[in-house]
């Protein structure tokens, strides 16, 4: 019997890795066989080429590399992860919550898209790549941290992120982290992703709260409510 993968996401700054942390401490804490996944794997050898394409070495602005390649390494390392390290457990009848997944392909790759056609023919083929081809598990249900950049990006400042260092090319760029904002809120209404706002009325919610919000949620599709 297959598990439930739940997917974080959100755009860099949003507080994925905190809320994927604690909504899994918490189930955890319940008695329910839950593990968390986080991408990139960097302490894996499979994310090597996303470490070399984030650091600048195929150039110093994201879209110095084409939506395509990119969205390969990042596939690469999901595969390695799934086979690895959570394909068993998942199959077995367990929850896994991911900290991003294919999902951060559809944001911050199809930004780099500007056409719609185009767009679209990207994320036909990002769908049947990873999950038809390559198959990784389709998510259950995505939460999308909807924060807006300039939130975030105060957010960001000073603080180092999963790959040890300062900023790497996107966090750097407000301009494409603005764009990807924008992308994000419209393929989160695409492929009915679970909107979670971090603000209301141009104040940041505390951490509590948007938990709480997203346990309500994960709790009706696990069962619990």
């Amino acid at each position: 019997m297959r598990g439930k993968l739940i997917v974080i996401e959100g755009t860099d700054g949003s507080g994925k890795a905190t809320q994927a942390g604690i909504l899994a401490g918490r189930l955890q804490a319940e008695g329910i066989a839950v593990r968390k996944v986080d991408y990139p794997n960097y302490q894996s050898q499979s994310s090597a080429l996303v470490k070399m394409y984030l650091k600048g070495e195929f150039g110093n602005r994201p879209e110095d590399l084409n939506a395509y390649a990119a969205s390969a390494f990042y596939a690469v390392d999901r595969i390695a992860s799934y086979k690895k390290e959570w394909e068993k457990f998942y199959l077995q009848g367990g929850v896994v919550i991911a900290d991003r997944y294919t999902t951060s392909n559809m944001i911050h790759q199809a930004v780099k898209i500007s056409d719609s056609a185009e767009q679209k023919d990207y994320l036909d083929w990002l769908w049947d790549f990873e999950f038809v081809k390559c198959g990784l598990p389709v998510p259950d249900t995505v939460f999308f941290l909807a924060m807006p950049p300039a939130v975030s990006e105060q957010l960001m400042r000073g603080r180092v992120n999963k790959a040890g260092s300062s900023r790497d090319i996107h966090e750097q760029n407000y301009a494409y982290l603005d764009l990807c904002y924008k992308n994000a809120c419209g393929i989160a209404d695409q492929f009915a992703w679970q909107r979670i706002d971090c603000t209301r009325e141009g104040q940041l919610k505390t951490i509590e709260i948007i938990h709480n919000e997203i346990y309500e949620q994960v709790g009706k599709l696990i069962g619990r409510d």
